[in-house]
C-alpha cells in the first residue's frame, strides 16, 4: 500500500504490462510462500524504512533481492543490490541484470538465503554482549 499504489496499478496497465506485476498490499504468510514464488525478483524501493522485514522473507524464499540504500535492512544485508530510491535508471538496470544474467540471479538466491538463514536475534544479541563486556573491561582499565 502506499500513496503511489493507484498510479502504479494503473501506469502498469497503461504501459501493457499488468500482467507481469502484482501489488499484493499486505499478505498472510501463507500468501508470502506462493508469491515469492512466483517472482524472479523482490524490489523494495523505500524512501524511508526503519528496517523492513519482508526483502529477508524474499531473501529467505530464494528470491532475489534489490532494496534502496535509504532503508535500515540496506545496513545489515550483504547479498541484495542496492539502489537510491530516486534512480529509477539504476534500478531499471538492476532488475534486468537480475532477470537477464541467470549466473547473478543464481547468486543472489544462493548467498542470499544462507544469508538470512545467520540473521537470527540470539547472533546479535550474543554480539552485543560481547561488545558490552569488551566496554567494561575497557572501563576498568
Amino acid at each position: 500500500t502506499g500513496d503511489m499504489l493507484h498510479r502504479m496499478i494503473e501506469l502498469s496497465a497503461e504501459l501493457g504490462m499488468a500482467d507481469k506485476f502484482i501489488f499484493p498490499g499486505f499478505y498472510t504468510r501463507e500468501q508470502a510462500e506462493s508469491l515469492f514464488a512466483m517472482a524472479d525478483v523482490f524490489v523494495m524501493p523505500s524512501v524511508s524504512e526503519p528496517f523492513g522485514i519482508v526483502p529477508l522473507e524474499a531473501m529467505q524464499k530464494n528470491t532475489p533481492v534489490i532494496v534502496s540504500r535509504q532503508s535500515g535492512v540496506a545496513e545489515v544485508l550483504r547479498n541484495a543490490l542496492k539502489v537510491d530510491f530516486w534512480d529509477v535508471r539504476d534500478m531499471a538496470s538492476k532488475i534486468l541484470a537480475v532477470l537477464k544474467y541467470r549466473e547473478l540471479s543464481d547468486h543472489l538466491t544462493e548467498h542470499g538465503s544462507l544469508e538470512v538463514q545467520l540473521l537470527t536475534w540470539d547472533r546479535y544479541a550474543e554480539r552485543l554482549e560481547q561488545v558490552y563486556g569488551e566496554m567494561l573491561v575497557t572501563a576498568r582499565h
